[in-house]
């Protein structure tokens, strides 16, 4: 049995599928899904390849979950999108704004989804998406406010990268930005921050461990106790079982500097790793450095750094790639696509060695994610 390899695609103005033949050589784009329609997140179940869950923002009905059980050729909204507990909800003015992040269970939970929201919020669904129920653990935390109440990004607080560990289903982690990065290990019932060696010149005391801004956050798939992280102060690396960040983001060329969103790893080599740099001079401009898009990879855990831009453009190119919008298939060798807020989406079947575009014209890429359809 072969499988094909297709990109799922959120953007500003609805999602697109766009699926490639055999070789990774020829692509060819959907249909727009929910045209005009804001789709922050649009995911591929690899426990049933079949099942999609769409976090989106569609007109009259805000924010909302659509699922689908045929790869994407029809979705069904949830019948009880994420929401915060009444009581909740009363006691501190909650709504939930836009569901920005969905991420699939534990393996051994099939039908477990997890979504993040804006305000800050985790939601639980355990039949793919249906309908969703609080996080009560996270959502209702004693410390919540004090946790959540450091300022805001300009797109609003939200929880991203849940990431469950593939060992150990009832351990996670949670980003929020701004907030930190924060842990459980009985699936939500207690939480703690973990947050300790980031650098941070907006939080003025050092001892406090919340209040962080975590664009990405991954765990490594084969060597889970390895946790990678983008944040707005640079490049983490942490190993478990110690509780401390080691900036890595330090060892990039000092006119490049380490400051993005996106950041993807080798699915079975810990050591490597891929970032996409942003500008972060003292107006935040958030675009490709000098307007020289690069990607940049190590192969050690990052000590060092190589920059990958061939093929890229060479100037002239002042382009985001946003926290959802890198990620890479599971081919050999890696492939490795990143979206552009210009509405391009970018290709790499040697591991980030060269680059082409697949597609342009398409509005702002929120996400990009990978679906494998077996045939």
């Amino acid at each position: 049995m072969t499988k094909k390899i297709s990109l799922l695609i959120g953007t500003r103005k609805g999602a697109f599928i766009l699926s490639s033949d055999d070789g990774r050589k020829e692509w060819k784009l959907s249909e727009p899904i929910f045209l005009g329609h804001i789709v922050y997140h649009l995911v591929s179940d690899p426990r049933n390849r079949k099942h999609l869950v769409m976090a989106a923002k569609t007109g009259h009905l805000g924010p909302t979950v659509y699922y689908s059980h045929d790869y994407g050729k029809t979705f069904v909204e949830s019948s009880s999108p994420p929401k915060f507990a009444s009581a909740d909800n009363e006691a501190n003015g909650k709504a939930v704004e836009n569901v920005f992040w969905v991420s699939v269970g534990h393996e051994s939970e099939p039908g477990v989804w997890y979504a993040g929201t804006s305000p800050p919020g985790l939601f639980r669904s355990e039949n793919n998406g249906g309908t969703w129920a609080p996080v009560t653990g996270f959502n209702d935390h004693p410390k919540y406010s004090e946790w959540m109440g450091q300022g805001a990004t300009p797109g609003g607080q939200m929880v991203h990268s849940v990431n469950v560990n593939p060992n150990n289903k009832n351990h996670m982690y949670v980003g929020v930005s701004v907030g930190g990065v924060f842990e459980t290990v009985d699936q939500g019932k207690k939480w703690v921050p973990l947050n300790k060696g980031i650098a941070a010149d907006f939080i003025p005391d050092p001892n406090v461990e919340y209040g962080h801004d975590p664009h990405c956050v991954v765990v490594h798939p084969a060597k889970p106790e390895r946790l990678y992280q983008q944040n707005h102060c640079g490049i983490y690396r942490l190993d478990r079982p110690d509780s401390t960040w080691i900036r890595i983001g330090d060892n990039m060329p000092r006119e490049i500097g380490d400051i993005g969103f996106p950041i993807v790893v080798h699915p079975s080599n810990p050591d490597m790793a891929w970032v996409f740099p942003m500008d972060g001079t003292t107006v935040w401009p958030r675009t490709s450095p000098d307007g020289k898009p690069c990607v940049y990879l190590t192969k050690d855990a990052g000590a060092s750094w190589i920059r990958q831009d061939k093929g890229l453009p060479s100037s002239k190119a002042y382009f985001t790639v946003k926290r959802q919008a890198m990620v890479n298939d599971f081919a050999k060798p890696l492939g490795l696509y990143f979206g552009t807020s210009q509405g391009e989406v970018w290709a790499s079947d040697d591991e980030g060695a060269s680059w082409k575009c697949l597609v342009s014209y398409l509005p702002e890429i929120y996400s990009l994610s990978i679906m494998e359809i077996d045939e």
